[in-house]
């Protein structure tokens, strides 16, 4: 248990020997941290339900608390608040045995579950860019987080392979290479092994291709037959396709591992198209299906609604599928080929009402039922003008300029704090990649998921304040004082006594850390985990400020502070491989 449910516990069990619904004893961390380190208000709601005075049914229920040696205070303030302040020991007590887990108190799920988590969505043949950040940052953080608490977890990213872009590609390079034996609907076989375009090409094949059918009818016409051939299963069009989805994942597979972030799973589009007409049939079958003007849509709309929710459309008027049809087909295979407990869909806030058209659409069809279906979306970061981020041109800036753009302010701000001086060009650069990288993850996780933010480098990057340099220099202190400990033969860390605020304010922020995890987990909120590292931090500088360490005189106090800045070392570094951030071994 966490700190907060074991002490919830102790709370209600002191509700029910009072008569009372043991659910009225849940603890929180005192508002008031001056006046004491934990409260319960479930005395107001109690005495309410009951009928009674609440100050006085908390005096019942504190009677009964002031019996167990583990408080050391426990008082009414106000109408009827419990206050709660633990005995040292105790919290010694609880502390060392978080310090003997390898995780640190975090918190494990009662019911696990398998999920897919749906987290990428990158297009081939285009390169990633801002647009794709918070996606992959705050998935590949919940993805741990779920992991760390007992999930299992396949990463899906989902690849956008199978439209009308890819028919835009083939038709623009067959203007350019005509010769290609691609084109020739004769020829049988084998299709060469090397591609014949390179990155490169397909980053300028594409927007030329793009600009070109939006000018000319006949290029749109033209690209559009050769989507549909390429559906049909071309087999020139389809050697051609898995040469454009090879190329343009080795770079997208890349540039997110350069942010920290990796999937299981590599399908796309492309891997659900198969599965449409037995899905389509399926869906005809128990009548969902209607015509619209020649379309074919779901009516999803339900009599409770409050807003208007409208139909789904599987097909257009042209036969053509939808992204509401290719996401029914995944959600079919993602069910056949893994056997989920849930999918989660980790896509930016504006597509909610796309994500509760196709997860109603999955229900009635009984693909999948609704309720194990969610959407995590979030805001979007957004420049100055508080509009998406975009370049001084008005561009979409690529991910891998922007991972460019925070290393190089990282060296900058390294020379400016007279860090990572005397070190060899090769470990100065990784350590300002780290660095940059950390800016930006901290920066994006530390804001409430579903809010915008906006882009501010010099703030994201500086090392006071609630920054991602600031915690990493914050790890690389706490290794730092041990490092010095053991020169100086201080010896190795002992058995947790607390004789000073500043430890006891350090071991209560630790302690913090099972709920901070369990809160993260159920709310889907990486920037609460943000939070507790940012406590911890500023926890241990008041700790190395305030308490002597690898020179205090008492040996099991010496002992038992090199404990605590141990267990602050490795608790940050849990924090960070949960939010994705590499720390520098040194600054």
């Amino acid at each position: 248990m966490t700190i907060l449910e074991e002490l919830s516990r102790r709370v209600g069990d002191a509700f029910a020997e009072a008569g009372l619904d043991r659910q009225y004893g849940r603890v929180k961390p005192a508002d008031r941290p001056d006046l004491a380190q934990f409260q319960c208000n479930g005395a107001l709601a109690a005495a309410k339900a009951a009928k009674q005075n609440p100050r006085a049914l908390a005096e019942k229920v504190c009677a009964r608390l002031r019996s167990d040696a583990a408080f050391k205070q426990i008082a009414i303030a106000g109408p009827g608040f419990i206050n709660i302040t633990l005995e040292d020991d105790a919290l010694a007590r609880r502390l060392g045995v978080i310090v003997e887990d390898d995780r640190l108190g975090g918190w494990q799920t009662p019911a696990p579950t398998k999920i897919v988590l749906d987290y990428g969505g990158p297009n081939v043949a285009k390169p990633l860019h801002v647009g794709h950040l918070r996606a992959a940052i705050i998935g590949e953080c919940l993805k741990r987080i779920f992991r760390c608490a007992g999930d299992t977890v396949v990463g899906d990213v989902h690849l956008g392979d199978w439209g009308l872009p890819m028919g835009q590609l083939i038709t623009e390079l067959q203007r350019e290479q005509p010769d290609l034996v691609y084109f020739d609907a004769a020829f049988k076989g084998p299709y060469p092994d090397q591609p014949p375009v390179s990155l490169t090409d397909l980053e300028r094949l594409y927007p030329q291709a793009s600009a070109a059918c939006k000018a000319d009818r006949a290029r749109a016409d033209e690209a559009r037959q050769a989507t549909a051939e390429l559906q049909q299963g071309r087999p020139g069009y389809l050697a051609l396709w898995k040469h454009f989805v090879a190329v343009s994942r080795a770079a997208i597979e890349q540039e997110y591992e350069d942010l920290g972030v990796t999937f299981d799973l590599w399908k796309g589009e492309a891997d659900a198209a198969p599965l449409i007409p037995e899905m389509a049939a399926g869906l005809a079958k128990k009548g969902l299906i209607e015509d619209s003007d020649g379309a074919q849509v779901i009516r999803v709309a339900s009599g409770e609604d409050t807003k208007k929710i409208p139909p789904l459309m599987l097909f257009k008027s042209d036969g053509g599928v939808t992204y509401g049809t290719t996401d029914l087909a995944t959600i079919v295979d993602r069910v056949r080929s893994e056997k989920p407990d849930r999918i989660i869909y980790v896509v930016d806030q504006r597509q909610a009402l796309h994500f509760e058209q196709v997860f109603r659409a999955a229900d009635l069809g009984g693909l999948f039922a609704a309720e194990r279906l969610e959407h995590i979306g979030f805001g979007t970061m957004n420049g100055n003008d508080g509009k998406p981020f975009k370049t001084r041109e008005g561009g979409v800036l690529r991910l891998r300029e922007m991972i460019d753009m925070v290393t190089e302010r990282a060296l900058a701000r390294l020379a400016e704090n007279g860090l990572a001086e005397g070190y060899d060009a090769a470990e100065t650069n990784d350590i300002a990649r780290k660095v940059g990288v950390a800016a930006l993850k901290f920066a994006d996780l530390s804001n409430p998921r579903i809010s915008d933010y906006i882009f501010d480098l010099d703030r994201f990057m500086a090392f006071e304040g609630k920054t991602g340099p600031y915690l990493l220099y914050a790890r690389v202190r706490v290794r730092s004082v041990l490092a010095k400990a053991e020169a100086a033969g201080a010896g190795a860390p002992g058995p947790m006594t607390i004789t000073a605020p500043e430890e006891r304010a350090l071991a209560l922020v630790l302690l913090g850390f099972g709920d901070a995890l369990q809160n993260a987990h159920q709310k889907r909120l990486p920037h609460l985990l943000c939070d507790h590292a940012f406590s911890l931090a500023q926890a241990f500088s008041k700790f190395y400020a305030g308490c002597r360490i690898a020179d205090e005189a008492d040996p099991a106090i010496r002992a038992s502070r090199m404990g605590l800045a141990a267990a602050s070392g490795r608790q940050l570094d849990l924090i960070f491989d949960l939010l994705g951030i590499q720390a520098p071994a040194r600054m």
